[in-house]
Protein backbone atom coordinates (compact mmCIF):
# COMPACT_ATOMS: atom_id res chain seq x y z
CA UNK A 1 0.00 0.00 0.00
CA UNK A 2 1.48 3.35 -1.00
CA UNK A 3 2.25 6.10 1.50
CA UNK A 4 -0.76 8.31 2.05
CA UNK A 5 -3.32 5.48 2.12
CA UNK A 6 -5.15 4.77 5.34
CA UNK A 7 -6.55 1.93 7.38
CA UNK A 8 -9.69 2.25 9.50
CA UNK A 9 -9.87 1.55 13.22
CA UNK A 10 -13.06 -0.46 12.60
CA UNK A 11 -11.12 -2.80 10.32
CA UNK A 12 -8.48 -3.43 12.98
CA UNK A 13 -11.10 -3.94 15.72
CA UNK A 14 -12.97 -6.41 13.52
CA UNK A 15 -9.71 -8.28 12.93
CA UNK A 16 -8.85 -8.42 16.64
CA UNK A 17 -12.34 -9.70 17.46
CA UNK A 18 -12.33 -12.26 14.65
CA UNK A 19 -9.31 -14.20 15.90
CA UNK A 20 -9.90 -17.61 17.50
CA UNK A 21 -11.62 -17.34 20.88
CA UNK A 22 -8.93 -19.44 22.59
CA UNK A 23 -6.27 -17.05 21.38
CA UNK A 24 -8.22 -14.00 22.54
CA UNK A 25 -8.89 -15.49 25.98
CA UNK A 26 -5.22 -16.43 26.41
CA UNK A 27 -4.22 -12.90 25.47
CA UNK A 28 -6.81 -11.43 27.86
CA UNK A 29 -5.61 -13.68 30.71
CA UNK A 30 -2.06 -12.45 30.14
CA UNK A 31 -3.40 -8.93 30.58
CA UNK A 32 -2.64 -7.78 27.04
CA UNK A 33 -4.83 -4.90 25.88
CA UNK A 34 -5.02 -2.70 22.77
CA UNK A 35 -6.24 0.89 22.49
CA UNK A 36 -6.65 2.54 19.09
CA UNK A 37 -6.09 6.24 18.59
CA UNK A 38 -4.87 8.86 16.10
CA UNK A 39 -3.40 12.32 16.00
CA UNK A 40 -6.39 14.62 16.47
CA UNK A 41 -6.45 16.21 13.01
CA UNK A 42 -5.00 13.41 10.89
CA UNK A 43 -6.39 10.26 9.33
CA UNK A 44 -2.97 8.59 9.39
CA UNK A 45 -1.18 6.96 10.96
CA UNK A 46 -3.56 4.79 12.96
CA UNK A 47 -1.93 4.16 16.34
CA UNK A 48 -2.32 0.92 18.29
CA UNK A 49 -1.31 1.31 21.95
CA UNK A 50 -0.27 -2.16 23.13
CA UNK A 51 -0.24 -2.28 26.92
CA UNK A 52 -0.91 -4.43 29.94
CA UNK A 53 -4.14 -4.16 31.92
CA UNK A 54 -2.12 -2.47 34.70
CA UNK A 55 -1.09 0.25 32.26
CA UNK A 56 -4.60 1.21 31.15
CA UNK A 57 -4.35 4.66 32.76
CA UNK A 58 -1.02 5.39 31.10
CA UNK A 59 -2.40 4.24 27.74
CA UNK A 60 -5.34 6.65 28.10
CA UNK A 61 -2.93 9.50 28.84
CA UNK A 62 -0.88 8.71 25.73
CA UNK A 63 -4.09 8.61 23.71
CA UNK A 64 -5.11 11.99 25.16
CA UNK A 65 -1.75 13.48 24.22
CA UNK A 66 -2.24 12.39 20.61
CA UNK A 67 -5.89 13.31 20.26
CA UNK A 68 -6.00 16.54 22.27
CA UNK A 69 -2.57 17.94 23.18
CA UNK A 70 -1.38 17.59 19.60
CA UNK A 71 -4.30 19.74 18.43
CA UNK A 72 -3.64 22.36 21.10
CA UNK A 73 0.03 22.76 20.14
CA UNK A 74 0.87 25.86 18.05
CA UNK A 75 0.44 25.47 14.31
CA UNK A 76 4.15 25.87 13.55
CA UNK A 77 4.89 22.93 15.89
CA UNK A 78 2.53 20.63 14.00
CA UNK A 79 3.68 21.84 10.59
CA UNK A 80 7.22 20.61 11.30
CA UNK A 81 5.81 17.08 11.46
CA UNK A 82 3.38 17.31 8.53
CA UNK A 83 5.60 15.51 6.03
CA UNK A 84 6.93 13.07 8.63
CA UNK A 85 3.45 11.93 9.66
CA UNK A 86 2.30 11.77 6.04
CA UNK A 87 5.21 9.43 5.27
CA UNK A 88 4.77 7.37 8.44
CA UNK A 89 3.53 3.78 8.22
CA UNK A 90 -0.25 3.63 7.96
CA UNK A 91 -0.34 1.54 11.14
CA UNK A 92 2.04 2.25 14.03
CA UNK A 93 2.08 -0.09 17.02
CA UNK A 94 3.32 1.52 20.24
CA UNK A 95 4.39 -0.90 22.95
CA UNK A 96 3.99 0.77 26.33
CA UNK A 97 6.59 -0.37 28.85
CA UNK A 98 7.26 0.85 32.35
CA UNK A 99 11.01 0.96 31.76
CA UNK A 100 13.56 -0.17 29.21
CA UNK A 101 16.57 -2.15 30.43
CA UNK A 102 18.85 0.21 28.54
CA UNK A 103 17.19 3.23 30.25
CA UNK A 104 16.21 4.71 26.87
CA UNK A 105 12.94 6.63 26.55
CA UNK A 106 11.94 4.68 23.47
CA UNK A 107 13.07 2.82 20.35
CA UNK A 108 11.86 2.29 16.83
CA UNK A 109 11.68 -1.31 15.66
CA UNK A 110 12.20 -2.03 11.95
CA UNK A 111 10.19 -5.26 12.33
CA UNK A 112 6.80 -5.37 14.06
CA UNK A 113 6.92 -7.83 16.97
CA UNK A 114 3.58 -7.33 18.74
CA UNK A 115 1.84 -10.69 18.26
CA UNK A 116 -1.47 -9.80 16.55
CA UNK A 117 0.36 -7.53 14.11
CA UNK A 118 3.60 -9.49 13.62
CA UNK A 119 2.44 -11.25 10.47
CA UNK A 120 0.73 -9.89 7.40
CA UNK A 121 -3.04 -10.34 7.46
CA UNK A 122 -5.76 -9.73 4.89
CA UNK A 123 -7.44 -7.28 7.26
CA UNK A 124 -4.45 -4.96 6.97
CA UNK A 125 -4.93 -4.71 3.19
CA UNK A 126 -1.17 -4.48 2.68
CA UNK A 127 -0.83 -1.30 4.73
CA UNK A 128 2.74 -0.46 5.71
CA UNK A 129 3.39 -0.99 9.43
CA UNK A 130 5.91 0.06 12.05
CA UNK A 131 6.50 -0.42 15.76
CA UNK A 132 8.00 1.70 18.50
CA UNK A 133 8.22 1.30 22.25
CA UNK A 134 7.85 3.97 24.94
CA UNK A 135 9.10 3.59 28.53
CA UNK A 136 6.45 5.74 30.22
CA UNK A 137 7.92 5.69 33.75
CA UNK A 138 11.27 6.73 32.34
CA UNK A 139 9.60 9.58 30.43
CA UNK A 140 7.96 10.71 33.68
CA UNK A 141 11.35 11.24 35.37
CA UNK A 142 13.11 12.55 32.26
CA UNK A 143 14.37 16.14 32.49
CA UNK A 144 13.78 17.18 28.91
CA UNK A 145 14.89 20.82 29.14
CA UNK A 146 15.84 21.41 32.80
CA UNK A 147 16.40 25.18 32.68
CA UNK A 148 13.28 26.14 30.73
CA UNK A 149 11.15 23.54 32.55
CA UNK A 150 12.19 24.96 35.92
CA UNK A 151 11.46 28.50 34.76
CA UNK A 152 7.96 27.49 33.60
CA UNK A 153 7.31 25.48 36.76
CA UNK A 154 8.12 28.51 38.89
CA UNK A 155 5.27 30.47 37.27
CA UNK A 156 2.69 28.36 39.16
CA UNK A 157 2.02 28.30 42.88
CA UNK A 158 1.39 25.06 44.77
CA UNK A 159 -2.09 23.73 44.18
CA UNK A 160 -4.31 22.62 41.33
CA UNK A 161 -2.68 24.90 38.75
CA UNK A 162 0.75 23.40 39.42
CA UNK A 163 -0.72 19.89 39.36
CA UNK A 164 -2.39 20.59 36.01
CA UNK A 165 0.90 21.95 34.67
CA UNK A 166 2.77 18.78 35.64
CA UNK A 167 0.12 16.56 34.02
CA UNK A 168 0.32 18.59 30.80
CA UNK A 169 4.11 18.55 30.95
CA UNK A 170 4.16 14.75 31.16
CA UNK A 171 1.73 14.35 28.26
CA UNK A 172 3.76 16.72 26.08
CA UNK A 173 7.00 14.94 26.97
CA UNK A 174 5.36 11.66 25.97
CA UNK A 175 4.02 13.17 22.76
CA UNK A 176 7.47 14.51 21.84
CA UNK A 177 8.98 11.03 22.38
CA UNK A 178 6.29 9.44 20.18
CA UNK A 179 7.01 12.00 17.44
CA UNK A 180 10.74 11.42 17.88
CA UNK A 181 10.46 7.66 17.36
CA UNK A 182 8.04 7.99 14.43
CA UNK A 183 10.61 10.35 12.88
CA UNK A 184 13.15 7.51 13.23
CA UNK A 185 10.73 5.12 11.52
CA UNK A 186 10.31 7.48 8.59
CA UNK A 187 13.96 8.59 8.28
CA UNK A 188 16.20 5.88 9.77
CA UNK A 189 19.32 7.49 8.28
CA UNK A 190 18.67 10.99 9.65
CA UNK A 191 21.18 11.95 12.36
CA UNK A 192 19.96 11.54 15.92
CA UNK A 193 20.93 15.11 16.79
CA UNK A 194 18.60 16.53 14.12
CA UNK A 195 15.68 14.34 15.22
CA UNK A 196 16.30 15.25 18.87
CA UNK A 197 16.42 18.98 18.13
CA UNK A 198 13.11 18.75 16.28
CA UNK A 199 11.29 16.84 19.05
CA UNK A 200 12.71 19.02 21.85
CA UNK A 201 11.70 22.17 19.97
CA UNK A 202 8.17 20.78 19.68
CA UNK A 203 8.08 20.03 23.40
CA UNK A 204 9.45 23.43 24.43
CA UNK A 205 7.15 25.48 22.18
CA UNK A 206 4.03 23.43 22.94
CA UNK A 207 4.63 23.65 26.71
CA UNK A 208 5.39 27.39 26.53
CA UNK A 209 2.13 27.87 24.61
CA UNK A 210 0.21 26.00 27.31
CA UNK A 211 1.84 28.07 30.08
CA UNK A 212 1.05 31.33 28.28
CA UNK A 213 -2.61 30.38 27.93
CA UNK A 214 -2.85 29.07 31.50
CA UNK A 215 -1.38 32.25 32.95
CA UNK A 216 -3.67 34.41 30.82
CA UNK A 217 -6.66 32.48 32.15
CA UNK A 218 -5.37 32.83 35.70
CA UNK A 219 -4.88 36.58 35.29
CA UNK A 220 -8.38 36.97 33.89
CA UNK A 221 -9.81 35.06 36.88
CA UNK A 222 -7.92 37.26 39.34
CA UNK A 223 -8.99 40.45 37.58
CA UNK A 224 -12.63 39.38 37.71
CA UNK A 225 -12.29 38.54 41.41
CA UNK A 226 -10.99 42.02 42.16
CA UNK A 227 -13.73 43.62 40.07
CA UNK A 228 -16.37 41.89 42.18
CA UNK A 229 -14.76 43.24 45.33
CA UNK A 230 -14.64 46.82 44.04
Amino acid sequence: MAAGQNISSALILDYLHSRPRSLRWREWARGRRYLLTRFGDRSRPLIVLAHSSRQAGSARQVSLSLEQDWLEAPGHCREIYDEILFRAPGLVVIQLRRNNVCACLGHRHPVVREEPFAESHDAFRGVDMGEIDIAYARVETWQALPLSDTAMDAKFLEGSRLEDFHKEQLRLKTLSVVLHEINHLVSPQEPEIAIRERSLAFYHDALAHYVENALATLSLTIDRSFSRLG
